[in-house]
């Protein structure tokens, strides 16, 4: 009975340990470039991973992250829609009208009391899941900036 009991008790623990992978992100360097990644919280190993290209990029223990935050930022399609323009007449015009987003993930964390900082951007169709995932995984909020292209308007 105490076995069996034992036996359900470890098999939900691991169920309980899942991981979360994300594949729509993309990791912004320090000269704004960006390359594909993925996130993974890792419950089994209590840590977050940024993966780019097969290997590791960083690895962050869950009790060395620091804060997450959220914001996005928005743009006119303007260049997109005078490329589409001089393809098909008319159709470059609406694009130009539209607007892009870009939905950013800034993860603050310490290692060996030296703060640092990941930046994310996240895709659209993902960056909701992603937001939720945060505090599932690492019991931290996300704290929502907002638009940061508003901001800077502000600040003109």
């Amino acid at each position: 009975m105490i076995s069996a009991l034992l036996a359900v008790f470890v098999v939900s623990s691991i169920s309980l340990a899942e991981d979360a992978n994300f594949h729509g992100v993309k990791l912004a360097d320090a000269k704004g470039k960006q390359v594909d990644a993925h996130l993974i919280f890792s419950d089994s190993n209590n840590d977050l991973v940024v993966r780019v290209a097969d290997r590791d990029f960083v690895t962050i223990p869950y009790d060395e992250l620091d804060k997450f935050s959220y914001e996005y930022s928005k743009k006119h399609r303007i260049t997109e829609g005078a490329i589409v323009m001089v393809a098909s007449l008319g159709a470059g015009a609406i694009v130009m009208l539209t607007e892009s987003k870009s939905h950013w993930l800034y993860i603050d964390y310490h290692e060996q009391n030296v703060p640092k900082v990941v930046v994310l951007r996240m895709d659209k169709h993902e960056y909701k899941k992603i937001v939720a995932a945060v505090p599932t995984h690492t019991g931290k909020e996300v704290q929502d900036l907002g638009n940061v292209s508003a901001k800077a308007k502000k600040n003109r």
